[in-house]
């Protein structure tokens, strides 16, 4: 496939370059691969009928905003490890501070005996909560640092309801499951084991569906044992549903009258994706707790639950109560941590996201597609039937562009590419996802 209509301007950094497809994927490398995945791998996912087309590749290699995969192939890559990758593939500051880390100290004993590097990263995520003064629980991954944040709310409140939004994706370990509004099939297996007290109330994605979800809070809170209220400022993989602007400030006069703790579910939404450092604090919302993910270590995993410190200070009790793990605050995602941090801050990315976000879901709309969104997390409904997203994506893909689905029906494309991502790319995916109407 050749997009030499939309040449790269030369002054682009390595990594920056359009779609090369040597063979039409997924090639016989990538089948192989897959072939030998699917034998040792448990299944996963909706079963496939046979003989339906492939929509997967096998990835060997990644640079800035590409992949190569197993054959050869070279993609843009706007999906970015489902938005972790903020810095793109193989960045220079973390290959450098991780080379250097791992010449120092790879593991050192949790909060027991913490590395420097944890310390350094503990006291910097401190600052990012708006208070500038918050306290930090470190994780591993995104659910964990949802599960930290609904017992910090339990044990601060004494209450173990959640309320929770529909279309919700907070992770699949049994803390945030329970509180999962995005597909019902991923809780209903394990409803027995989960939560009981948990709650949905619909999101609002217009002015005109608000009321009704502030009247349906209202009603819940009342009940007077929800102790968390956890939200996405924007929905993530229930489609990048934007809410209108009053629905979190509404949401935190609701939560703080009930005296119910207000939890930012920003592991996508924060670090600059949307546009800002906190979706929330953008929103004018002081959050109680702010939960943090997925692009914070730079592609090592890494979380943090980052709390106001008199919520934060519930953890301290006559009997010890802990949330930890082997691995919580390694130090090796600790360093590359960091190196994200100052990145993001040197290079002005959550700013540089915000204006290239906003000319490009400008270009999708003048497209005539129906596109939201914030910052560079864009996105696009294909009419609602269920499954769109999967058939225009497997197309992109053979076109060398790698998306993510979204929405509970898969009805919706997700991009979340690379806050570093040249322009020149975002165009060249625009006029390839003309020619897949």
């Amino acid at each position: 496939m050749s997009f030499s209509e939309f040449p790269p301007p030369p002054e682009l950094d390595p990594g920056q370059d359009l779609p090369h497809l040597r063979v039409p994927p997924p090639g016989p490398a990538s089948r192989s691969w897959l072939v030998r995945y699917a034998h040792a791998a448990a299944p996963m996912g909706p079963r496939r009928a046979p003989g339906s087309p492939a929509s997967t590749v096998v990835f060997a290699r990644g640079l800035g905003s590409n992949v190569i995969d197993v054959d050869g192939n070279r993609y843009v890559d706007l999906a970015a490890g489902f938005g972790s990758l903020l810095l793109g593939h193989d960045h220079p500051a973390i290959r450098r501070v991780l080379g250097l880390q791992a010449e120092r100290l790879w593991q050192a004993l949790g909060d027991v005996h913490p590395s420097d590097a944890r310390v350094a990263l503990t006291e910097r995520l401190a600052r990012v909560h708006p208070s500038g003064d918050g306290q930090v629980v470190l994780g591993q991954s995104g659910a964990d640092a949802i599960t930290a944040a609904l017992k910090t709310a339990a044990l601060f409140t004494g209450k173990p309801g959640v309320l929770a939004f529909s279309g919700a994706y907070h992770g699949l370990s049994y803390g945030p499951l329970a509180a999962l509004g995005l597909r019902e099939s991923y809780r209903a297996p394990f409803a027995a084991q989960l939560n009981p007290s948990v709650r949905f109330v619909p999101y609002p994605a217009n002015e005109a569906a608000l009321g009704d979800t502030l009247e349906r809070v209202r009603f819940e809170l009342a009940r007077g044992d929800i102790g968390a209220v956890l939200v996405e400022p924007i929905l993530g993989r229930g489609g990048c549903v934007v809410p209108p602007s009053a629905f979190l400030p509404e949401l935190r006069a609701r939560a703080e009258d009930a005296k119910a703790l207000l939890v930012a579910d920003e592991i996508w939404t924060g670090l600059g994706r949307t546009g800002s450092w906190l979706q929330s604090a953008s929103a004018g919302v002081e959050a109680d707790l702010i939960c943090l993910g997925k692009g914070l270590g730079g592609g090592l995993p890494i979380s943090a639950c980052v709390g106001r410190r008199e919520v934060m200070a519930a953890w301290s009790r006559d009997a010890e109560v802990v949330h930890t793990s082997t691995f919580a605050g390694a130090p090796l995602a600790c360093a590359t941590a960091i190196a994200t941090l100052d990145t993001l801050s040197r290079e002005q990315l959550p700013e540089r996201s915000q204006e290239v976000g906003a000319r490009f879901l400008d270009r999708l709309q003048r497209a005539g597609f129906v596109a939201r969104g914030a910052g560079l997390m864009v996105g696009i409904e294909l009419g609602g039937r269920s499954g769109a997203a999967v058939d225009v994506g497997r197309r992109l893909l053979g076109a060398g562009f790698l998306t993510s689905t979204g929405g509970g029906a898969r009805e919706a494309l997700v991009l979340t590419p690379p806050l570093t991502i040249a322009e020149p790319l975002l165009e060249a995916f625009a006029h390839e996802l003309e020619r897949c109407r």
